[in-house]
């Protein structure tokens, strides 16, 4: 499959044999937990569709265009066109850990979309990495509230932050808690941060991951509050969740004059 236009190559090592991690980012409850809402068609060929929120022109169709289990997967838009595609693959090693690697091809030069998209795919495959380190073989539940806004990044950082409480960035290993409302916290312990981020292993509202960020979105801020939740609480949770920081992300938009 030739590449046309520049890609985005990045790598990260994560805990787990090769059939744990080939589940995590081949198949549509392995992506979904760490990643956004999938199905995926297990075979050559076969269809997978992301949901990136509840619109319809949210949800992104395209095709396995390989599928070789355990080592590598590739999807693309499955309508022969120039379009972006992602590979995949996944090389274990004797320690139990393996190496994920993908390569998502197909930008023109200078796409706006290319800066974003690669710390997009940073903190998502960070994600991964906790997704198997502390919640391997479990299937996670998102809540993926996010806002479009018409500010720098750092802008809606800062609005994001001024508005949970967050006076200075916290240090890994600190705890945070912050709330849309009296029944809607979100809690837990921060494994990482960076310039407009925070990680969270999140024990509240259920166990779980969570990422409070503010993005370039090729002209736009997309200012996020994601949450990826375990267990037998984690579908109510995560339902409650998304309605209540839709709302919130909505009521602190910046307005436009």
């Amino acid at each position: 499959m030739a590449d046309t236009g520049c890609a985005i190559d990045l790598s990260v090592e994560v805990v787990g044999d090769v059939e744990t991690v080939w589940r995590a980012v081949a198949t549509g409850p392995g992506i979904s937990s760490w990643y956004v809402p999938h199905t995926v068609e297990e075979r050559a060929g076969g269809t997978a569709t992301a949901s990136f929120g509840p619109e319809p022109e949210m949800q992104i169709t395209g095709r396995v265009a390989v599928w070789a289990p355990p080592h590598r997967i590739v999807f693309d838009g499955g309508d022969g066109g120039d379009g972006l595609s992602f590979e995949w693959t996944v090389e274990p090693h004797d320690d139990n850990t393996c190496t994920v690697r993908l390569h998502n091809a197909g930008f023109a030069d200078g796409d706006p979309q290319y800066d974003a998209m690669t710390d997009g795919w940073k903190l998502f495959m960070a994600n991964l990495q906790l997704h198997l380190e502390h919640f391997a073989g479990q299937t996670a539940t998102s809540a993926l509230p996010m806002a479009m806004w018409p500010t720098t990044p750092q802008q809606g950082w800062q609005i994001l932050a001024d508005g949970l409480g967050i006076h200075k960035m916290p240090a890994t290993g600190d705890r945070l808690d912050v709330a849309a409302d009296e029944e809607t916290k979100l809690g837990g312990t921060v494994v990482d941060t960076g310039p407009r981020r925070i990680s969270l292993l999140a024990d509240t509202p259920a166990p779980g991951t969570a990422f409070l960020t503010s993005e370039d979105s090729g002209g736009a801020t997309m200012v996020s509050v994601w949450l990826y939740l375990y267990g037998p609480e984690s579908v109510a949770a995560t339902e409650h969740q998304d309605t209540r920081w839709r709302a919130w992300l909505a009521n602190r938009a910046p307005q436009t004059n």
